[in-house]
């Protein structure tokens, strides 16, 4: 995928594609819009591309969605 995205920027993202926060256990932070479930990792680092994949898959939400949100 090649994106380099920060915790926080995905959840400003997925918040502003109407999802909230539910819960957290630890360090893993869980989204909902009431159809689509989604758990975002808050580590200080990058999400790996892996992860990243699967939080839009979860979500429902497209890369081309992310990277105009980024402005890309």
């Amino acid at each position: 995928m090649g994106l380099a995205i920060k915790p926080k920027i995905m959840i400003k993202f997925i918040e502003s594609n109407g999802f909230c926060f539910v819960k957290q256990r630890g360090s893993h932070r869980k989204f909902t819009n009431g159809t689509f479930v989604t758990t975002i990792p808050m580590h200080n680092e990058d999400l790996d591309t892996g992860t990243l994949r699967a939080i839009l898959k979860d979500t429902g939400l497209t890369r081309h969605q992310l990277e105009k949100y980024l402005g890309r």
